[in-house]
């Protein structure tokens, strides 16, 4: 009897020990297994996060690169817009020039045209109150606006003298009584001579074509009261010809008086000084 209790004790006192060896072990076995997963797993976080960090400096590297390329592009259409902001003002101003340049053309060309227009009633004048004289004795022209009364020697002066003869006189009151109804002409007279040397009383042919327009100067203010403010005398000797000198009818067309007059547009005058400014 007691030989089988001792019996059983010691196989239960066996089983305990050897379960009770077991459970430590498979805990162990257990615990490794989880250390192992454990690794394992926190080796596959860290590639993880290693991957994510590098991804994160990457996406950070883009986008400071996209800031930076955003800001040189934002700089780069500021200044475009700054650029077609100034050639839009240099545009619109240009625009006004353009239009203010026009309109002083415009205004420009009817005032031409009004003094061409002025000069033709005018030479039509002239025409009509010195009819009576021969083309050998006067010639009335018109040249960039101006009306040209050519008075030859011969219906003027005697050769070689200053003094009006009775058959000038008469020319140049029939002018002076053109000019005394139409105030807005000037009136600028030019002696000219041949080129021939003067003898007598005076020095030279600049003496004698100077000589000759302030004769008909004095007529004209003195005899037919022509404004005097209007009149202006000038020799030019034998230095502005119409012809040769070389032939008698050449010189003879040379030796001339000329009247030339002006229609006064003082509107045109200041435009253009304006134009000019």
């Amino acid at each position: 009897m007691r030989s089988k209790v001792f019996t059983f004790v010691s196989a239960t006192l066996a089983a305990a020990a050897f379960f009770s060896s077991c459970v430590p072990k498979r805990k162990l076995v257990d615990s490794e297994i989880a250390v192992r997963l454990l690794k394992s797993d926190s080796a596959l976080k860290a590639n993880q996060i290693s991957q994510l960090q590098s991804e994160l400096d990457a996406a950070r590297g883009t986008n400071n690169s996209l800031n930076s390329q955003n800001s040189n592009l934002k700089n780069k259409l500021d200044a475009a817009n700054s650029d077609a902001a100034s050639k839009q003002n240099q545009l619109q101003l240009s625009k006004q020039q353009i239009e203010e340049q026009q309109r002083r053309l415009a205004q420009l060309q009817a005032l031409i045209d009004q003094q061409k227009e002025a000069s033709a009633a005018l030479r039509k004048k002239m025409a009509e109150a010195l009819g009576g004289f021969n083309s050998n004795e006067l010639t009335i022209s018109t040249k960039n606006g101006k009306v040209y009364v050519s008075l030859q020697e011969n219906l003027l002066f005697p050769s070689g003298s200053a003094k009006v003869n009775e058959k000038g006189k008469t020319a140049l009151a029939k002018l002076a009584g053109v000019l005394n109804v139409n105030p807005d002409i000037s009136v600028n007279i030019e002696g000219h001579t041949d080129s021939i040397p003067i003898r007598g009383r005076f020095e030279d042919n600049w003496a004698l074509s100077t000589a000759r327009a302030t004769s008909i100067v004095r007529i004209l203010v003195n005899d037919y009261k022509v404004d005097a403010t209007r009149v202006i005398a000038s020799g030019h000797s034998q230095y502005d010809p119409v012809l040769p000198n070389e032939t008698p009818e050449g010189r003879a067309k040379n030796r001339r008086t000329e009247i030339i007059l002006t229609p006064r547009l003082n509107e045109l005058y200041r435009l253009i000084e304006g134009a000019g400014q």
